[in-house]
């Protein structure tokens, strides 16, 4: 694997970079026919982001035929090498990615002026291929500004504040802090911006919708399109369902998936007007309409078909009844909760992954299977065994 970057697209590698280290701990790493592609994803596997960079964004970019690899490693060892984001404009003329199987290391180049070179050997982990499946096309909203609107926006708040709430009608977008307890209205500061539909590039609304999402993650997304002067895209429908947040160019595409808060049914129902009075299923995270944005995940830890060759999982044709949640409590837990009135119920981000898969080699078959009907294969044997 050769990959070359040269003059100011050096430092929007390393813009990328950055603003993905906003999403996670670890930066994946997929070398592609159609780019190069960088992921990551948060621990409570809320919050997923990738940038697809295209050959023509590289002076050179070549791949060995067949060649399988997937790699993690910590984003901040990957950041230690765009450190300086200004002294690289500066100083590198061109970054060398290339890949030393034999000691397992993916190698960042840095060619500098006067012919100074810093190399930087990173060791990098087998890993699974970690990709969203979304179709923000089918989005009830969208929109799309200019990144300075944004951001003129997003700094009136603090940088401590964790998430804030998008509220649309047919020609103004609020934006404003979330507070959760009525109790605690009356004592934190409320601040709320209007943005008219004129301030946006392309305006398009077809339900009154209010979303809450992290504003951390926002911040990482408006990072990289000020620094490109690429406009920020919006597309997102019910609290719930994620919101995909996305910058792109002829070269380069970014993709920002962020869970919604979907406890808020007084707000919910206030903003749909006449849909109010549809009714609703419970707030049951295995009741929620997965087969839209879960994340598919497969293994490489042997060669096989390309993840572009494999049809997405579908959660429609796998549910078994009943099935396990993703994060099991047992039932002093539950004891614990009751007894304890005082503690704040949990926030019910819906988790936009659904987990991974069992490795080929404990598996007959190599075909990557959905994770719920793995999970409910457990279940039913341990009821068997019982």
């Amino acid at each position: 694997m050769q990959c070359v970057v040269t003059g100011g697209n050096v430092k929007v590698l390393g813009k990328a970079i950055h603003s993905l280290s906003r999403i996670g701990d670890e930066l994946y790493v997929e070398p592609q026919e159609d780019g190069l592609a960088l992921r990551s994803v948060n621990s409570s596997r809320s919050a997923y982001a990738c940038f697809l960079f295209a050959p023509l964004f590289f002076s050179r970019y070549s791949i060995p035929t067949g060649l399988n690899f997937r790699c993690k490693m910590a984003i901040k060892s990957v950041q230690s090498v765009f450190k300086s984001l200004p002294t690289l404009e500066k100083t590198v003329e061109k970054c060398h990615i290339g890949l030393n199987e034999q000691k397992d290391r993916l190698t960042f180049t840095l060619h500098c002026k006067h012919g100074l070179l810093k190399t930087h050997n990173l060791s990098y982990q087998d890993s699974e291929s970690l990709e969203a499946v979304f179709d923000k096309n089918s989005c009830a909203n969208v929109f799309k500004a200019q990144p300075r609107v944004l951001v003129d926006t997003v700094v009136h708040f603090p940088s401590s504040l964790e998430e804030v709430t998008v509220t649309v009608s047919d020609e103004r977008m609020w934006v404003r802090n979330h507070v959760e307890d009525e109790a605690e209205r009356s004592k934190a500061m409320l601040t709320e911006l209007c943005l008219a539909a004129d301030e946006f590039d392309h305006f398009a609304v077809k339900a009154h919708y209010s979303i809450t999402f992290c504003l951390k993650e926002f911040r990482g997304l408006l990072l990289f399109a000020e620094s490109t002067g690429l406009p920020v895209s919006m597309y997102f429908d019910e609290p719930g369902s994620p919101v995909v947040l996305s910058v792109t160019d002829s070269v380069l595409e970014g993709n920002f998936v962020l869970a919604t808060l979907s406890d808020d049914r007084d707000l919910q129902k206030s903003n749909k007007g006449g849909d109010a009075d549809q009714s609703h299923p419970p707030d049951d995270f295995m009741n929620d309409d997965m087969d839209a944005y879960l994340i598919a995940m497969d293994t490489s830890a042997a060669p096989g078909p390309s993840t572009a060759d494999l049809p997405p999982p579908s959660l429609a044709t796998s549910r078994k009844p009943p099935a396990p949640n993703y994060r099991t409590r047992t039932h002093s837990e539950e004891e614990e909760d009751d007894d304890d009135p005082e503690r704040p119920p949990d926030k019910k981000f819906r988790s936009l992954f659904f987990g991974s898969v069992l490795p080929p080699s404990s598996q007959m078959n190599t075909q990557p299977l959905p994770t719920q009907e793995v999970l409910a294969s457990d279940s039913e044997d341990e009821a068997e065994a019982e």
